[in-house]
Order: structure tokens, then C-alpha cells, then sequence
């Protein structure tokens, strides 16, 4: 492809984003295919001559656009949201566009400069203490990761990366069943092992870990040999939105010298709003934290931010300078590959500086606080509604709730009959043991007529169950 074609197809793409997102409601949220659907139509082969682009957009208006469940959909209420604002697209443009690689400073100055200011505004922006450092992970899995492979090798005295974990006491990381299952990989690829990961039992309306439990646990096991190395707390569960007490998980996580890492991958994003900090009191006790803003603040994926109350511990552990990479003839620079498990990095700060400058964090906090108010109220409305019952109560814009007198297998029709439907989206969780359907508030351009939507399509599809 030439320049001057590529010119020409930018303005067509560009000028289809637009037609797509103004068209979304028209469109199904879920894709609507049959396993298999799509590769059937996929060649075996590579073709061995290149083809005109004009093929290459009607194959992908035939055959791709089918099979994509549509994320930016305004009626999108499963999962948690993977927003992607127009800024933050036109910033992600340009990053493609300049195709730089931030592993270094000298690689990219200007990536890792403006990657620490930005950390800097979102630290403000959640009102975080100055003692946080920040660096952007491509994903809340690789913060967790990063946090578990920290509490590992300071639990150990610096010593698991360079003589492993043979013949070393047996590491305990303390959790409850709230949190991501990234935990559980987390703990996998850290070699700790599955059995090592300690669940504490959870209580009360925000399903938060016990710290009694939780103290009664670390010192059972230090009684039995062990070697407690550190704690996963959560702000905003995936499941219902369970916040744990962290002023008292990391007071019992500090007694022991416990490293505690705060996983708040969906909620952290509401903590711009003041009045929302509440779920988290307590936060600025934690040696590492992370939140998504490619979730809810509407930054394109990926970009998550990872807070780290001692950097140095975090090099510590994943830093490796072989001399190529070394940066000679510059003093105080940060390279920030040493912070993350791979070694290259994307110019992911640049979509925050447009996200931020664009909306201001007024702009942003509107929209949270109205996906919150909007959330609630249909949580209100099913409630008062004969044949809803509400599971667990909303917490910001995520609740749960069944059909009264259903069972699992009806429940999951239920779920199945809306997502063929194509009006909404919407998932399944378990609480207790027993099926719940999870409903959040959280796409970017969604209203409150979206939300009234849903309540039609809740009410109307139950019927049929």
C-alpha cells in the first residue's frame, strides 16, 4: 500500500467509525452466530498475491462485523464496560501511527515522561496519598502479577527469582472468593501453587473478608510452618461488586508484615467522584493498587494503572539490565519496563492526556455518577416489580438479581432468551452457590433511555420463562 492510499482509507475508516457508533442501537449488542460461523468463511490459505483494499473492507463488512459482540454498545450491561471514547481512539491513532516502542526513557522520552504525569493526575484525581508512584500495565492481571511476584520475593528476602522456590518454606497469599480469578493465575505463574492460596470467609451487605478470620488464618498457618507473604483485597468484586474493609484487612496485614495489594480493577474509576470513596476508606494503608480506566473512564484498551507505594520493591524484583538496555549519560530517568513483567511497552499515556484534557475530570465524574443513579433506580424498579427479587444491592452501578421461583436452569435461559434477543447484554454469576443475573451501568455514551430499555426487556422476556 502507498502512502497516498493509505491517506485515502484513513479518511473512509475514520469516517465508518463515526457511521458505526451514530448506527449502534440499530445493531444487535451480542453477536448473533453459530460457533464456527466465521472461520468457515476464512480461507485455508493465505492468498500468495496481495489483494485491493476495497476486497479486503467488503470481506470485513461480510464477514467480520457478524461476528462481533459490540462493546461500544450503549445497551452493553455485562461483564464490566471496555469503553473507548472518541479522544482516546484519535490518541490510539496517532500511537499507531508513530508505532513507538517505551520499553526505555531513550527509546521514548517523551512516553515514559508523559506516563509518570499521567500517573500523577490519576493519583490525584482518586485522591491518593503522594507516597504512590504509578506505572500504566497493559492489564489489572499483569498489576496483580507484578504485586504477587513483590510480596513473593520480599517474604523470601530477595532470594525466589535467583534460587527458586525448592526448598523454601511454603508461601501463603490471603484472599477471599470475591475477588478475579486473576488472583488464582496470578498465584499460578508466580509458583506459590493454588493450595497456598488462602480464602477467607466474607460477611455483611458488601461481602467483605473478615479480618478476624483472616488474622485467625495467618496465624494458624505461621503455627504450622508456613511463611505468610501477602494479602489481595478488593474494591468492587466482579462478581457483585464485594468491597472488602481495607482499613481493617491491611491493619491485620501489617501486624504480620504482610505485603497487601488492592485490586479495584472496575471501582477504581468511581473513585474520582469524592463521595464514593467510602467503598475504599482505608486504601492509602496498601503497598500496591490497581484500577482499569479502560473500564469506566473510557480510556481504549489497554491501560491500567498500577500504584505502588514503593517502587524500589517492584524493580527489585523484575528489573534485569543487560548492558543494551542500560541508558548511559542521563541521571534520574525511569525506565519503566523495569516496573512490568514484559519488556516492551506501548505509548499508552498518550490516550489519558487526550481523554483527561478532552472531558476534565467534572465531565468524567458526571458520568459515573450517572450510570450509578441510573443503575439504582432500575435495581428499584425491579424490586417493585411482582416476580423480581434483588440478590445483592447495588454497589456503584452493579447489582444482582432473579426471577422469583425460577432454578438455575431457568435463570440461565432467561440470560440465554435477552442475549439472543439482541436488545441488551447481560451475564450470570453465582451468589451462594445459586445462579444470579448481574446487570452495571458503565458504556461510555449509555442514557438513561438505554437503561429504561433494559427494564422493558427484563420485564418482557421474563414472561416467557
Amino acid at each position: 500500500m502507498e502512502w497516498t492510499e493509505f491517506s485515502r482509507w484513513g479518511s473512509h475508516i475514520s469516517q465508518w467509525a463515526a457511521d458505526y457508533h451514530a448506527t449502534l442501537r440499530e445493531r444487535p449488542v451480542r453477536a448473533q452466530v453459530q460457533p464456527g460461523e466465521i472461520s468457515a468463511q476464512l480461507p485455508a490459505h493465505p492468498p500468495e498475491n496481495g489483494e485491493p483494499m476495497d476486497a479486503v473492507m467488503a470481506d470485513f463488512e461480510r464477514i467480520v462485523m457478524p461476528g462481533i459482540t459490540h462493546w461500544q454498545h450503549p445497551r452493553f450491561f455485562a461483564y464490566f464496560p471496555a469503553n473507548a471514547a472518541p479522544p482516546s481512539m484519535l490518541a490510539e491513532m496517532l500511537v499507531s501511527t508513530i508505532a513507538p516502542q517505551c520499553m526505555l526513557w531513550q527509546t521514548s522520552p517523551a512516553a515514559t515522561e508523559m506516563e509518570t504525569r499521567m500517573l500523577e493526575w490519576l493519583r490525584q484525581a482518586l485522591g491518593l496519598p503522594g507516597n504512590f508512584s504509578g506505572v500504566i500495565q497493559d492489564s489489572a492481571s499483569s498489576a496483580t502479577l507484578a504485586a504477587v511476584l513483590t510480596m513473593r520475593e520480599r517474604a523470601l528476602g530477595w532470594t525466589g527469582n535467583a534460587k527458586g522456590l525448592s526448598g523454601q518454606p511454603r508461601l501463603r497469599v490471603y484472599t477471599s472468593a470475591e475477588v478475579h480469578t486473576s488472583v488464582d493465575r496470578a498465584i499460578w505463574v508466580s509458583g506459590i501453587g493454588e493450595e497456598n492460596l488462602v480464602r477467607i470467609p466474607t460477611g455483611g451487605p458488601l461481602r467483605a473478608m473478615d479480618p478476624a478470620a483472616l488474622d485467625a488464618a495467618i496465624r494458624a498457618d505461621i503455627e504450622n510452618g508456613f511463611l505468610p507473604c501477602g494479602l489481595v483485597a478488593c474494591t468492587g468484586g466482579t462478581g457483585t461488586g464485594a468491597c472488602d474493609d481495607l482499613a481493617a484487612v491491611i491493619k491485620v496485614a501489617k501486624a504480620y508484615n504482610l505485603y497487601t495489594h488492592v485490586d479495584a480493577a472496575w471501582a477504581g474509576s468511581a473513585m474520582i467522584c469524592p463521595e464514593f470513596r467510602t467503598l475504599w476508606e482505608g486504601v492509602d494503608g496498601a503497598d500496591s493498587v490497581v484500577f482499569n480506566p479502560h473500564k469506566w473512564l473510557g480510556a481504549q484498551f489497554d491501560c491500567s494503572a498500577h500504584f505502588i507505594a514503593d517502587p524500589e520493591s517492584l524493580v527489585k524484583t523484575l528489573a534485569i539490565q543487560p548492558e543494551y538496555l542500560k541508558t548511559h549519560g542521563a541521571d534520574g530517568i525511569i525506565n519503566y519496563s523495569e516496573w512490568s513483567v514484559p519488556l516492551g511497552r506501548r505509548f499508552r499515556a498518550l490516550k489519558l492526556w487526550f481523554l483527561i484534557r478532552s472531558y476534565g475530570l467534572e465531565g468524567l465524574r458526571q458520568r459515573i455518577r450517572n450510570h450509578v443513579a441510573w443503575s439504582q433506580s432500575l435495581a428499584e424498579r425491579l424490586r417493585q416489580t411482582p416476580g423480581f427479587e434483588i440478590v445483592t444491592e447495588p454497589v456503584l452501578s452493579l447489582f444482582t438479581f432473579r426471577l422469583a421461583d425460577k432454578t438455575d436452569a431457568q435463570l440461565i435461559e432467561y440470560v440465554n432468551r435477552i442475549n439472543t434477543d439482541g436488545r441488551i447484554y447481560i451475564t450470570q454469576t453465582r451468589v451462594d452457590g445459586q445462579i444470579a443475573i448481574r446487570f452495571q451501568v458503565g458504556q461510555f455514551d449509555a442514557t438513561r433511555d438505554d437503561v429504561d430499555t433494559a427494564f422493558d426487556v427484563l420485564s418482557e422476556i421474563a414472561e416467557t420463562i
